[in-house]
């Protein structure tokens, strides 16, 4: 489930129990955990003294720390790891939620922004964070049409458009002046090799042309591998002013609105994030070692769709201390709803049809 899979020390079942407890404990309240408070909040069988030998271990292992003075650990990022990948439980939504959710998502009509927006407000009031949807897209792009147009000596504007209805414009230079009409029949001759091709396939196709024909089908390709490396186009979100209050720095908010609000990062980090299959929720705790740009931030996230079809991405973004067990709960559940609804869709339609790509709907979507 965690997208990291560092090794981590074992701990013996008290000490799981007192690590988990101290987890729960500050995910709820993110004040210092003393081993009083585990004692007498949770009734546990054993003494305070007990509680803090097993802390002074949990600490020296690296699972907790004590932020100041205070008497009091908070867990760190290893334990937030360790309590994630071995001690959370499932079922921290009820059947009666889960009822409501999905009643909720197929009152919208399927793969719309107003289906994609609902999934976002769901979400965000059932974890009580920030939610974040991109739409189901074709996971890798498919070549519908190429023109060449002549535009002054040897400068010519190539205009690419992919079957998901994305258009990209590129200015190129030749060696040479060609006519507009050889640029015409290039790209006849490339529109009728490459239809529906991959930009892998786009590159293989590329060796049975000539020398012009090839250069320019190359460059295609390149486009298209651009495409497929930025996907995330449209992000549905909800909650992020809600979120920033959770904060207890200044820093931690304001890698939250980053996120959240710059494309380029998002989309770099979903597209290493996520796996290639539907409904393998994620969890990314304080960046992973990897970004930055998340050191005070946990993220949970899911692929949703149909695999090597049309797939999206669900989750949501809190701090470090976001309610684990809930937020898994809730994406784990959510993505399994709109899989399932996408796949009905699917089945229903008649073969070589599906539905329009959503992001051909609108160039961007915020709160």
């Amino acid at each position: 489930m965690i997208s990291d899979d560092a090794h981590l020390p074992e701990l013996t079942r008290r000490q799981e129990e007192i690590l988990s407890l101290i987890v729960r404990a500050y995910t709820q309240h993110p004040e210092p955990v003393s081993s009083k408070h585990l004692v007498e909040t949770f009734g546990l069988s054993y003494s305070s003294a007990t509680v803090r030998n097993e802390m002074a271990v949990l600490e020296d292992l690296g699972y907790i720390v004590q932020p100041h003075t205070s008497a009091g650990r908070i867990p760190s990022q290893l334990g937030y790891r360790y309590f994630v990948k071995r001690l959370i439980s499932n079922g921290d939504i009820s059947s009666s939620e889960q009822s409501r959710i999905t009643e909720r998502l197929q009152s919208m009509p399927l793969a719309t922004e107003q289906w994609m927006r609902l999934a976002a407000t769901i979400l965000s009031r059932t974890t009580q964070t920030a939610a974040l949807v991109t739409p189901p897209s074709a996971e890798s792009s498919r070549f519908k049409h190429l023109e060449l147009i002549s535009i002054q000596g040897r400068l010519v504007l190539m205009v690419l458009v992919l079957q998901e209805g994305t258009v990209y414009q590129q200015m190129i230079t030749l060696t040479d002046p060609i006519p507009q009409a050889r640029l015409g029949e290039t790209a006849q001759l490339i529109n009728a090799l490459v239809m529906d091709a991959s930009a892998t396939q786009v590159r293989a196709r590329s060796v049975q042309l000539g020398l012009l024909e090839r250069e320019i089908t190359e460059l295609v390709s390149d486009m298209m591998e651009r495409a497929d490396a930025n996907q995330v186009r449209l992000i549905y979100r909800e909650g992020l002013s809600d979120l920033i209050s959770t904060f207890q720095t200044n820093e931690g908010a304001q890698q939250a609105v980053r996120v959240l609000e710059e494309r380029a990062v998002l989309s770099m980090i979903l597209n290493e994030v996520l796996t290639p299959m539907v409904n393998s929720v994620q969890v990314v705790i304080a960046g992973n070692g990897r970004w930055e740009q998340m050191s005070h931030l946990t993220m949970v996230v899911s692929r949703y769709g149909i695999q090597g079809q049309a797939s999206g991405a669900v989750g949501v973004l809190g701090p470090t201390h976001i309610n684990y067990g809930r937020a898994i709960s809730a994406v784990g559940y959510i993505s399994g709803v709109m899989t399932d609804m996408i796949s009905q869709a699917f089945e229903k339609l008649p073969p070589g049809n599906k539905p329009d790509d959503p992001a051909d709907q609108a160039d961007d979507a915020d709160d």
